[in-house]
């Protein structure tokens, strides 16, 4: 049955509304401050067969417009009126992809037969494990990040299962906070089912549905036409993280993508191996993984942003992910903190676009700011507090048309800040600083967006603070088209004083009363020539305190002198400036390019091809023995094409006979 155009958009309209509504539900009546002022939950609408065919937009998180149910709704045997069911185990499905976010689904009869399903997530502060807030990338598997539940009815025909819910929270370090959150997320479920009822009452069953399979279809159209409309070709880069575990070495995730007509290939197999902690990216190998699919979301998006926002955009792209990689990794791989990885990688999918619509796509956003939580005994009830404080994200990438957003933009932007009096009055610590990083955004013709920093002291002994998502400290956010990259990000203890500490990417350590944490995101990356950028524009930052008088003048030629631009002497420091950067497609910065001087394209090209012919097991320790030879050459012996390394891994091939009698 054809729909016409206008009922179409009507119950698209009506189908986001009552997403929205579900998110009202659960954004009110949670109880954990990541839920109900972070807003880290999704909800929606999906086929019977689990594509999400509605999701709002103006409420919690982005990443999951593309989020398949299909694996986890299989995976029970039957349902009936009233039944809810939930999981937190990446393993099991992928659909939730760690295990502090809890994923829910309730089917939604009409006559007998199930028409859809309403879903949604919330991210739980706590599900036990070894460290408070659950993840952390010092733990080397999942077993260590928590209490995985299957698949299971947590409802049972509008019956609760004490059994299920027993379980849980015998095992988490705040369960009231869990209980309260996970009532949210049934009142939510129930929103929905009630909103579907008056859709289909409003529409009719039929106009129902096929109404959502043609809003699959619309949004797969609306996101080939902008496919079709880039130029084909095969488009790489690649990026780091800092550390593949504490002080260990760089990880690495390298992506290809091959546009032809209106469809695209996304290939992986450049990617490191599935590593020792937990930055691993649980996707099971699905071509078109909700976790992978982000990044093409925001690219399609913000090349038109009429675009509608559901399952159906992702199907003009497959994917290769190959097994025991970092992207697709196997079981039992700590996954944890996949939120930095996949940070990382929507920024490398934004960097191969860019390359394919310059003129239209933006620099780097800011990255390498932690979510902050904080596990401490209130000093005034005695009551042991777990809390996220607030995410420390930083601001867009400048683009070819305005400066980056500051403080919280692009990729993260949909994470709210917590407000001070809330933080102070939950949590036993005390706001020292909490806002912008003065010069932390890129130079360029659009400066990038400024990094966010948090100042706090403890107000209790033993406090144990969870920095989760750290990075950026070494590889910063890239510039383009001339624009310069931004500040790496920091992380201090007691800042200042006389035993002030450079925590780096330390993501979990205790302190007492009277410490201070300093932390900060990096900056975002800035486009276009800085030497090009409105004076009157370099002035307004230097007044707002976002650039110094020092790199209003080396950075963008500006001088200032007594609040006022000299022309003549900008003029004269501008001289030849202009357009002198512009064959320079990316700056990555310095930590970047000392890095790939040695670590050198064909080099990375040898050490993934021989890893992947190993064994999964013992690529990772492999990997790191590389490493370690690779810093011990002396200079005459770094050749840059391939050979060191394979020569430096048919010596442990040889030192290793273990190794090759497994593999």
């Amino acid at each position: 049955m054809a729909i016409d155009s206008v009922t179409l958009e009507i119950l698209r309209n009506h189908c986001r509304a009552a997403a929205e509504s579900m998110a009202f539900t659960l954004y009110r009546t949670a109880h954990s401050t990541f839920v109900k002022e972070t807003e880290d939950f999704t909800t929606g609408l999906t086929t019977p067969d689990g594509e999400t065919f509605a999701t709002p937009t103006d409420l919690g998180a982005t990443w999951f417009v593309g989020l398949n149910y299909k694996n986890v709704i299989d995976l029970i045997d039957h349902y009936e009126e009233g039944d809810i069911c939930l999981t937190n185990d990446p393993y099991s499905g992928y659909v939730c992809t760690h295990s502090p976010d809890m994923h829910i689904w309730k089917p939604v009869f009409h006559a007998g037969e199930i028409i859809c399903f309403v879903v949604g997530h919330i991210h739980n502060t706590d599900v036990g494990g070894a460290v408070p807030a659950s993840l952390s990338r010092t733990l080397v598997e999942v077993h260590q990040e928590g209490i995985r539940i299957p698949p299971a009815k947590i409802m049972e025909k509008g019956e609760l299962n004490e059994d299920v819910m027993s379980i849980m929270l015998a095992n988490v370090r705040m369960p009231e906070q869990n209980w309260g959150d996970l009532k949210a997320q049934i009142a939510a479920m129930n929103t929905g089912e009630r909103r579907v009822h008056e859709m289909i009452a409003k529409f009719g069953i039929e106009t129902f549905k096929e109404g959502t399979a043609q809003l699959l279809d619309y949004a797969e159209r609306q996101a080939r036409a902008i496919v079709k409309d880039l130029p084909d070709g095969r488009y790489f880069f690649a990026d780091y993280m800092d550390e593949d575990v504490v002080d260990g070495y760089p990880c690495r995730i390298a992506l290809d993508v091959t546009i032809e007509g209106e469809e695209m290939v996304f290939d992986f197999t450049g990617s490191d191996p599935q590593i020792e902690g937990s930055v691993n990216i649980p996707t099971g190998g699905e071509v078109r993984h909700a976790l992978i699919m982000v990044g093409l979301v925001y690219v399609l998006y913000s090349l038109d942003t009429r675009l509608f926002l559901n399952s159906g955009v992702s199907r003009v792209c497959s994917c290769i992910l190959p097994s025991g990689t970092i992207v697709n990794p196997e079981f039992p791989a700590a996954v944890g903190l996949r939120t930095l990885s996949v940070t990382r990688l929507q920024a490398i999918i934004f960097g191969a676009f860019v390359q394919a619509a310059p003129d239209r796509l933006p620099a780097s956003p800011a990255s390498g700011g932690p979510i902050m939580n904080v596990n401490a005994i209130d000093n005034k009830t005695g009551r042991r507090v777990v809390a996220s404080i607030d995410p420390i994200m930083g601001g867009a990438g400048g683009d070819p048309f305005a400066d980056g957003a500051d403080g919280s933009g692009a990729n993260s932007s949909f994470m709210k800040n917590t407000p001070v009096e809330i933080n102070e009055a939950e949590v036993p610590i005390r706001i020292l600083r909490y806002g912008l990083l003065p010069g932390s955004g890129g130079p360029g013709l659009h400066r990038g967006g400024l990094a966010t920093v948090l100042e706090f002291r403890a107000e209790a002994p033993n406090t144990r603070v969870t920095a989760r998502n750290r990075d950026r400290t070494r590889f910063t956010s890239w510039g383009v088209r001339g624009g310069r990259a931004g500040t790496p990000s920091t992380f201090l203890l007691n800042p200042g004083k006389a035993g002030e500490v450079n925590l780096g990417n330390t993501d979990i350590l205790t302190i007492g009363p009277g410490d201070e944490i300093r932390v900060a995101s990096g900056g975002a990356g800035g486009w276009g020539n800085p030497f090009e950028r409105e004076r009157e524009a370099v002035l307004l930052d230097v007044r707002r305190g976002f650039v110094s008088l020092a790199s209003a003048k080396d950075d963008y030629g500006v001088v200032i002198v007594d609040g006022a631009i000299d022309d003549a002497a900008t003029s004269k420091q501008r001289a030849g400036r202009t357009g002198e950067t512009s064959n320079q497609f990316y700056d990555y910065g310095e930590g970047r390019e000392g890095f790939e001087r040695l670590w050198t394209t064909a080099n990375y090209a040898a050490l993934t091809e021989l890893l992947r012919a190993l064994p999964v097991h013992w690529r990772f320790f492999v990997k790191h023995r590389v490493f370690e030879a690779v810093d011990a050459l002396e200079d005459a012996a770094r050749k840059g094409d391939g050979s060191e390394i394979r020569a430096i891994v048919a010596d442990i091939l040889e030192n290793y006979p273990q190794l090759q009698i497994s593999a």
